[in-house]
């Protein structure tokens, strides 16, 4: 009778061989109690050797579910876990409650709290729970293939060389890719991860050699994505260093390198194999069953809906003011749409083919050597004079690069432009400067050719000072009269030049900012409106607008003596109705692709229970995502996410309950991390509010503050970021107030305290 039953693979790690004796004992308890499944353990997951590998993945195609234990995450089980959902099998997960194992490191990635799993204690639990009905309904996920942006990226949260020369590669493909970045997004929804995969043409991965934790992190994200890529048999590429030992599963796929170079060459190969996978894979309507599964609403990071964006963008006035050229900073906290302001702001100038439109984004740490081997021995007058110096050369550099990447094709048959492009041409062309790669790679080079020169002639001298003569020897390649001119004649046959410069704060470290980052900042503010009053001289439209956090822009530029004479857009949100009109769009323009007629007040209550709690579900989101347009969207994909893990027709409560404590992990982890950003020492502060009361009097929560490790001279200032964040409210008799029913005031916020005799509320989210 047991020869008819379905098979069933268990994957676990036999790095613990208490779990695996638990496990197999249980396996072997289950067997004669489940009537329709036989589960076969695969004991040796561990052990090395090609073959191995093959006979896994046969067992789990020829199972009819898999059962997984995430207690301990070997790479091998994580990858299996993605290759079963990409071959449209049920996994089943569980874990021993009883064993730490690694939740950190589990807790930290994502993807496993998001697919939901069963708890055991012992080998009794466990032989129950599989003895129990298993259903083997499969996760459905999208068919149709972005052909916009069809590539898909995992990137590390470390930026190194290896980082910026595989984006940079992609990019010089021109193929458009959409990523998960953890300086945007700090978890991996393993729902957002499978239909990301699904809908992509190309999968690029990178393993790290587990230095530090956040290998560890990457690595989980990373193999499960490969398995999800290889399960759904899409192209893959998989990148490790040459000395980094690879799991056996994927022993066979992966993709040495030793020099950048051979980044590029695999990069290259992989894109070829994008190409026919696009050209071989016939368009197809999305059809994934249930309405909520079909819906398309865009991504809660801008960069990945580039494609889309401008279809159900909600245009604000700091948009209008930004497009007039009105502002030359955009200030906004971390997912308050900066970037997607940037995105439709550059979009919108390009329609005019006259202009030139400098878009700057850097990918992370390209900064960081220069100030590290240079920057840091300088007195301040002579930093201050370098800085200016090296972000004007070099965003004179970008524009002269942007006028001759736009005529590259056009100007030999533009008598117009033809002497001037190529004037133009030999002086941006010169020996000792690299023009490849995109804007990171030449910010790289250029920072690492500066540093190598003064530690050539200065050495490591603290207090160090700099003449003109000094400052041109490091800083130019080119004559910058010379290159200045050229660009201003050749300005003349355009319209206007707009510089947009964004992601300047993913290149700190994670300790926090210091003084040589409010230095980097002010000097780049200073050199843009140095070129834009210059270019203005000779008559030419020229804009330079920076995108910078509100609370690090504040907290970096309160002593500064010009501080309130910037032209700046606050791109904060105050009205709940804003928030609501824009998942409203979002999700019309996703009815509307799968051609839907409901308006939205019957398209709601189609797809979420009305109520969760009393209160009308859109409003119950709305009041949890702290005013950022991402929060909601997180909050919505979750509920979404565990709906569709079971096939719901809508979101009913359990998946709202599942879906804010999904949110709440991955809020706890960012906020600590924004917190970090501008004051180190308050790093961990939010786990000292763990089961506390939700109402207290000010000095309660100075003594949590204070029991956390901040000194109390300190104290005062920990509060205020907390206001100022959001994280912390102040209780009334009327209402509960936060950071942005006072316009995002921290002095008016203080205010309000003196007069409710300090009492502050706590948000249990």
């Amino acid at each position: 009778m047991s020869d008819s039953k379905k098979k069933a693979l268990v994957a676990y790690s036999s790095r613990d061989p208490s779990i695996a004796t638990v496990i197999m004992d249980a396996v072997r308890r289950a067997n004669p109690k489940s009537p329709h499944v036989r589960y076969e353990p695969w004991q040796l997951n561990d052990v090395t050797g090609k073959s191995l590998a093959s006979s896994i993945l046969s067992q789990i195609e020829h199972s009819e579910f898999v059962v997984a234990d995430i207690t301990t995450l070997n790479l091998n089980v994580v990858y299996e876990i993605g290759f079963s959902i990409g071959i449209r099998k049920r996994v089943f997960l569980i874990r021993n409650r009883t064993i730490v194992g690694d939740q950190a490191i589990e807790k930290e990635a994502g993807i496993f709290d998001t697919l939901g799993f069963s708890a055991y204690d012992s080998e009794d639990s466990l032989c129950d729970i599989l003895s129990g009905h298993i259903s083997s309904d499969p996760i459905t996920f999208p068919i149709a293939l972005d052909r916009l942006a069809p590539v898909y990226v995992v990137e590390s949260s470390i930026k190194d060389h290896v980082a910026t020369t595989m984006i940079s590669r992609l990019k010089k493909a021109r193929y458009r890719y959409r990523s998960f970045n953890p300086g945007e997004d700090v978890r991996l929804s393993a729902l957002d991860a499978i239909r990301q995969v699904s809908v992509s043409a190309g999968i690029l991965v990178s393993l790290r050699c587990e230095k530090v934790n956040d290998d560890q992190v990457h690595n989980v994200r990373a193999l499960f994505v490969a398995g999800l890529a290889h399960g759904m048999r899409k192209p893959t590429l998989i990148l490790c260093a040459n000395d980094y030992r690879a799991p056996v599963d994927i022993l066979d796929d992966v993709k040495q390198f030793k020099y950048p170079d051979d980044i590029a060459s695999h990069i290259n190969k992989f894109s070829l194999e994008i190409t026919d996978h696009l050209q071989s894979t016939v368009s197809v309507r999305i059809d994934t069953g249930t309405l909520l599964q079909s819906l398309q609403i865009g991504d809660p990071t801008a960069e990945n809906e580039m494609a889309t964006l401008a279809s159900y963008y909600l245009p604000l006035n700091q948009y209008d003011r930004a497009v007039n050229g009105q502002v030359n900073l955009v200030v906004g906290r971390k997912g308050s749409g900066k970037t997607a302001l940037f995105i439709q702001v550059r979009d919108r100038i390009r329609e005019q083919k006259r202009n030139i439109v400098v878009d700057l984004k850097p990918e992370g740490y390209q900064l960081i050597k220069l100030k590290e081997e240079m920057l840091e021995y300088l007195t301040d007058g002579a930093r201050h004079h370098l800085i200016t110096a090296f972000w004007e050369y070099l965003l004179l550099l970008e524009v002269a690069y942007k006028l001759l990447e736009k005529d590259r094709n056009t100007y030999s048959h533009n008598h117009d432009i033809y002497d001037l492009y190529l004037r133009l041409n030999r002086t941006y062309q010169v020996e000792d400067f690299s023009s490849d790669g995109d804007f990171s790679e030449r910010l790289l080079t250029l920072s690492q050719r500066i540093s190598a020169v003064y530690r050539q002639k200065f050495g490591a001298q603290l207090g160090q000072k700099l003449s003109t003569k000094d400052v041109s020897e490091l800083v130019y390649s080119h004559d910058v009269r010379e290159l200045r001119q050229q660009i201003s004649e050749y300005l003349e046959r355009k319209r206007s030049v707009w510089v947009l410069f964004d992601n300047l704060d993913k290149g700190w470290t994670t300790h926090g900012i210091d003084v040589i980052d409010a230095v980097i900042l002010r000097c780049l503010i200073d050199a843009g409106r140095k070129l834009e009053r210059d270019m203005r001289k000779q008559n030419h439209q020229f804009r330079c607008i920076i995108f910078i956090r509100n609370d690090v822009y504040e907290h970096l530029m309160l002593n500064s003596a010009d501080f309130g004479k910037e032209m700046r857009s606050v791109l904060d949100w105050t009205d709940p109705d804003l928030l609501r009109e824009m998942l409203r769009r979002r999700l019309l323009y996703g009815r509307d692709k799968i051609g839907n007629d409901l308006p939205f007040d019957q398209l709601w209550p189609a797809i979420c229970v009305s109520h969760y709690q009393g209160d009308e579900t859109l409003s119950y989101m709305i009041d949890r995502s702290l005013m950022r347009p991402r929060n909601l969207l997180k909050i919505f994909n979750h509920c979404r996410g565990f709906a569709n893990n079971f096939n719901r027709q809508k979101i009913i409560e359990d998946d709202i309950e599942k879906g804010m404590l999904a949110y709440s992990h991955d809020l706890v982890i960012e906020l600590d991390r924004e917190l970090v950003d501008v004051f180190p020492v308050a790093q961990q502060i939010l786990y000292c509010f763990i089961d506390v009361p939700s109402i207290m009097p000010l000095i309660e929560l100075e003594q949590y503050i204070e029991g956390a490790g901040i000194k109390k001279d300190e104290v005062t200032k920990v509060v205020e970021f907390l206001l100022y964040y959001g994280i912390i409210g102040l209780h009334a008799t009327d209402k509960d107030y936060y950071i942005y029913d006072v316009n995002y005031g921290i002095r008016s916020t203080n205010r309000v305290v003196d007069q409710i005799v300090c009492v502050l509320f706590f948000r249990d989210i």
